[in-house]
This record gives structure tokens, C-alpha cells and sequence, in this order.
């Protein structure tokens, strides 16, 4: 893998990050050079942004920069919030880069101590003629903020003037750019120290920090994107080779772990065997979404278990499956484990749960399905759990019952259901990595937990970080489809040694993706969840296998 999909694989904590820079300093990388190396790369980003025009009168943009695809510089005003650390520092260079190339700046800080090095600046800056103003009340117009206040790090809440200073400056319709991280944000949390800056787009330095995948922070961090100075990864590594990593999942990763290309000889039974467990009458469509997400999968061969009077539903939607019909109560549930139903069919070799290579249990099976529950738990095949059959489990008590198990077990919880499984772990909306992460380890499943930022953790304290979304996929179902996808992937794993952490990890990037790619051509209201399922495949053909 190359170092640079490496590093933008990366998260890390604001120690972490303090522990890097130090290996870098002892190393005898100046401070003053990775300041103007790192701030001039933010300088360039800002000028190839379409929409900041710069408009100086006289100013002609260089040749050189023409055919970089730079903009011409043809007028705008930048306003430089200038912090009293190195993040400032970081701001006070890319204020004299702009000054350079044609940009109206002026600097705001309110501040009367610095480091040595940002105090340096500011003297330069103010040498250069650039107005530096203390007061909110003196600031000019702006075309564009870029916020170097505060950077990673801050630990302690802020406090006025500077917080009243932050709030004003939100309530200004211009947009905000921020230098690593926007100030007021927890590195590590995302929690909001008092006020925080609502950045338009945020340029995240060197490595990603744990707080762009936090979905509290989301609202603040605008558009994200990592600013890469070549850290070297040998630093990278010698710092977190003692920690559980926490890893995003990028494209190139999540379709390395597809199980793709196929063997040119092969059979159905070879691509593995899903069963799922799922439906009743009353969330009939559970079961029909379920099944449409596992057959995206591309899984050799699904059955679905399901109440007898669903059975013919099925068929008609879902012609290639084997349809289990079940005994049903009343009201169209399941009354029992589907395991009598099962012995029933001619499979190959065995006539019961055995015979599958995973199982996923849950979605539209009513609150009353504590046998079906059991059943699959007592099983020995790896086994996804979600929707009814999650809260089921928190009924019987989710910690004691997991470790009973021999086989892997993948929870898929959103935040409501997190709670009831694991009632004595934090609020997951406070810090959802390290919510995942702990009942990872206390319950020995692998936990998805559902969100804008979905984490995904292995009782080993390793968390893996699905980095995009949209909201078009808060739509009742789409949680259906997932399992389905996942269940058929886990199946085929199973039968190709791929380790179970990343093929959730990839089932989840690949239903985001689905999603992202359907709000794109539908908007955000245009994407239910049958419609996701016909995304998904979409997906693939869009992008290049391995």
C-alpha cells in the first residue's frame, strides 16, 4: 500500500498528534520550516477555490501560477483570525502568502501574548503594512474568514470576550475557513468547549483527528478535507504500534476486501449460504428489503425465513431465494425458532443452521421473537444481529449472553438501541468511538454503530470509521438493507478467510456509497430504501475493482 493511502487512512487523537510532531522536532525538522511548509500548502488550497475571486486593482496573476490552474487574482478581501499558538501562526503565514499574490487581508487577534514564533509573524505582518485590529467593532468587510484561533488540542471551555468575538463572527455571512480544526471544537470528542466557530470548510493538517468523526462535530466542520505535509510513516507508526488503531475506510480499501474477482470455477454453494431471519406481518417490507440488499451481495445462495403467510410475498419479489415459511401467531409473527421449519428442507449434506455459512436475524420481527433469538445465538455460525432482534437481546441481557457465544457475532445498532443493549456504557452521542469501542470489548461482538460517521469496533479495541454519508438515508428500511448487504458479504467471507471487521467495515462504506450516489441524482428526498437497493450495484460500476 502506498504511504499516501496509508496516512489518509489514519485517525488520531490530539496526544497522539502532540507525540508525532515531537518525533518530528527531535528528528531536526525546524518548526519555523513545517509552519511555512504546511501553512503555505494551506495558502495554495484557499487560491484554487473557485469561489474566492481576488480583485486587486493593478494586480496581474504570474504565468506560472496561470498554468497551475491557479485563479487570477482579481480581488477579494480576507479577514485572518489570528490565535495567540502555532495554529495562529499557521494563519499569519497564509495572511503574508495571500498579501503576496493580490489579497486585501486583514488580521484579527485579540490577544496581547503569543508563542515566539507566531509573535514573529504578526511583526512581519504588521511590517508589511496588513491591518491588525483587537475589537470585533473594527473589522472591515470580508469576502472570506480563515480561522486560526485555536487548533488541536484545547482542552479548557472559552470564555468571552473571544466566545462572545466567535459568535459574532458565525452570525456574519461570509464563509469560514478553518486551520486544522474549527476553533471552540474538542480534538478527540467534537464536543463544543462553550462556542466554536461553524467553518464552511475545515483543512485538516497532516492526520485526521478523531473529532471529524464524531457526529456531534459535523455541523461545525463544513466541508473536510486533509492537508498532506509528509509526515513520515515510520513516525506514524512508531507512536500508534502500541495503541488499537483507528482506521478510515477509503474506496481503495473497501473494494480490496470484496470478494472479487471470482474463481473461474466455482459453485453457489462455494459463494456462500445466508439465511435470513426476518418479517412479519406487520413489517412485511422488512423482510422484502432485507433480502433485496443480501441479493446485491451477489451471495451464491439466500433463504429467508419468514411467517408462513409472508412466504408467497417473497417468492415475487425475490424469485431466486429459498423461501422458509414458519409457524406464525394470530397476528402474523413468528411463534417459534425456525429450526423445525429448516430440518423440514432438503439441503445439501445438513438440515439446519449448520448449514449456512452466516445468519442475520432481526429486521421486522416484532419485540416477541425471544426463541428465534436464542435459537440463533445457541447456533455456531457467525451471526448478524439487528433491528428487533437487537432489542431482544438487550432483554436478555447483551453483555452475559454475547460471551457465551464461540462464533462471531456482528451488532448493527443506531444510538437508541446502543442504549438499551448497553445501558451502563456513555452516551454513544457523547463520544461514539469510544462508546463502540467499549462495548466492543465488553460484549466480544463486533459492533457497528450506526450514525452520520458510523464506527465500527472488534473486541480488540480496533475501530474502523465510515467517512462520508448523507442524510437521505435516515428513511425507514435503509437499516434493513444494510443487513441484508452485510449478511450476504459476511456469508461469502467466510467461505475466503476475509476478516470480519473489514467486510463490515466494506459493507457499510458500500451502502453510504449507495446512498450518496442516489441523493446525487434524486436529492436528499428522493432516496427510500427500495430505491437504495437498486444503488447499489451502481456503486461498483462506477468505481474500479482491484
Amino acid at each position: 500500500m502506498q504511504r499516501q493511502e496509508k496516512i489518509s487512512q489514519v485517525i488520531v487523537t490530539a496526544g497522539q498528534m502532540r507525540d508525532i510532531e515531537d518525533r518530528i522536532f527531535a528528528a531536526g525538522m525546524p518548526v519555523v520550516a513545517l509552519m511555512e511548509k504546511v501553512a503555505g500548502l494551506v495558502a495554495r488550497r484557499i487560491q484554487e477555490i473557485p469561489q474566492i475571486p481576488c480583485k486587486k486593482a493593478g494586480y496581474v496573476a504570474s504565468n506560472s501560477l496561470l498554468k497551475k490552474g491557479l485563479p487570477q487574482a482579481v480581488g477579494s478581501r480576507v479577514g485572518i483570525l489570528v490565535g495567540p499558538g502555532h495554529n495562529g501562526g499557521d494563519a499569519l503565514v497564509v495572511a503574508r502568502e495571500l498579501h503576496f499574490r493580490g489579497y486585501e487581508v486583514w488580521i484579527y487577534s485579540p490577544f496581547s501574548k503569543f508563542k515566539e514564533l507566531t509573535s514573529q509573524h504578526l511583526q512581519y505582518a504588521q511590517s508589511l503594512g496588513i491591518p491588525i485590529y483587537q475589537t470585533i467593532e473594527q473589522l472591515p468587510d470580508s469576502d472570506l474568514l480563515i480561522d486560526g484561533l485555536f487548533g488541536f488540542g484545547l482542552e479548557r471551555n472559552l470564555t468571552d470576550p473571544i466566545a462572545s468575538a466567535i459568535n459574532q463572527l458565525n452570525e456574519l455571512s461570509v464563509p469560514i475557513y478553518s486551520i486544522d480544526l474549527p476553533s471552540g471544537l474538542h480534538t478527540d470528542t467534537g464536543v463544543v468547549l462553550g462556542t466554536a466557530i461553524r467553518a464552511t470548510h475545515t483543512f485538516c493538517l497532516g492526520l485526521w483527528k478523531l473529532a471529524f468523526f464524531q457526529d456531534r462535530a459535523l455541523e461545525y466542520l463544513g466541508k473536510a478535507e486533509l492537508i498532506d505535509f509528509d509526515i513520515p510513516l515510520a513516525d506514524v507508526e512508531a507512536v500508534l504500534k502500541d495503541t488499537p488503531s483507528i482506521k478510515r475506510i477509503t474506496p481503495a480499501t473497501a473494494l480490496a476486501t470484496l470478494p472479487l474477482p471470482r474463481p473461474p470455477v466455482t459453485h453457489k454453494y462455494k459463494e456462500g449460504h445466508l439465511l435470513l431471519i426476518c418479517g412479519s406481518r406487520r413489517y412485511a417490507g422488512g423482510a422484502i428489503l432485507t433480502g433485496l440488499g443480501a441479493r446485491a451481495s451477489g451471495v451464491g445462495m439466500l433463504s429467508i425465513a419468514v411467517p408462513e403467510s409472508l412466504k408467497s410475498l417473497l417468492v415475487s419479489h425475490l424469485p431466486e431465494a429459498l423461501i422458509i415459511g414458519c409457524p406464525e401467531t394470530e397476528s402474523g409473527a413468528f411463534t417459534e425458532g425456525v429450526g423445525g421449519a429448516i430440518a423440514q428442507l432438503q439441503l445439501p449434506e445438513k438440515t439446519d443452521l449448520t448449514s449456512f455459512n452466516a445468519i442475520a436475524c432481526g429486521p421486522g420481527l416484532t419485540r416477541d421473537a425471544t426463541p428465534i433469538v436464542q435459537e440463533v445465538i445457541e447456533s455456531e455460525r457467525p451471526l448478524i444481529l439487528d433491528a428487533d432482534g437487537l432489542n431482544t437481546l438487550a432483554q436478555m441481557g447483551a453483555i452475559a449472553t454475547l460471551k457465551k457465544r464461540l462464533a462471531v457475532t456482528v451488532l448493527t445498532p443506531h444510538a437508541g438501541e446502543f442504549q438499551r443493549l448497553f445501558p451502563d456504557i456513555a452516551d454513544a452521542k457523547h463520544d461514539r468511538v469510544k462508546a463502540a469501542q467499549e462495548a466492543a470489548l465488553q460484549s466480544g461482538a463486533v459492533v457497528l454503530l450506526k450514525g452520520a460517521r458510523t464506527a465500527i469496533a472488534n473486541p480488540q479495541g480496533a475501530i474502523w470509521m465510515i467517512t462520508e454519508s448523507t442524510p437521505a438515508l435516515a428513511r425507514g428500511g435503509s437499516g434493513d438493507v444494510l443487513t441484508g448487504l452485510l449478511g450476504g458479504l459476511l456469508a461469502q467471507a467466510s467461505t475466503k478467510q476475509i476478516s470480519v471487521e473489514d467486510i463490515v467495515a466494506t459493507a457499510a462504506w458500500w451502502h453510504s456509497q449507495a446512498g450518496i450516489l442516489a441523493a446525487q441524482e434524486r436529492t436528499e428526498l428522493g432516496v427510500d430504501a427500495f430505491t437504495l437497493t437498486q444503488y447499489l450495484l451502481k456503486v461498483l460500476s462506477l468505481v474500479t475493482i482491484p
